[in-house]
């Protein structure tokens, strides 16, 4: 099953808000474990907003959040926000 069909069956679905909130809620915990799986310190990451991605580096790594090195400014940022270069 790919991506399109995956929305395709969501729309059709008929979920009830609470329902659909589960969904984000599950795909939010599956970011995090991959971005997790994948991070450690020293690693390049793009921070990942709405409207643009930022260049980091990461310094230290914690449960649910990673301090990042952007800029010459450290940041703590959501794993689920991470993305690995």
């Amino acid at each position: 099953m790919n991506l399109r069909e995956i929305k395709q069956e969501v729309n059709r679905g008929g979920f009830n808000h609470a329902e659909l909130a589960e969904l984000i809620a599950y795909t939010r915990a599956v970011m995090t474990d991959q971005a997790k799986d994948s991070i450690e310190v020293g690693s390049n990451v793009w921070v990942i907003q709405k409207t643009k991605r930022t260049a980091g580096v990461v310094t230290k790594v914690n449960i649910k959040k990673c301090l990042v090195d952007m800029k010459g400014r450290s940041y703590s940022v959501p794993l689920s926000m991470l993305e690995v270069q």
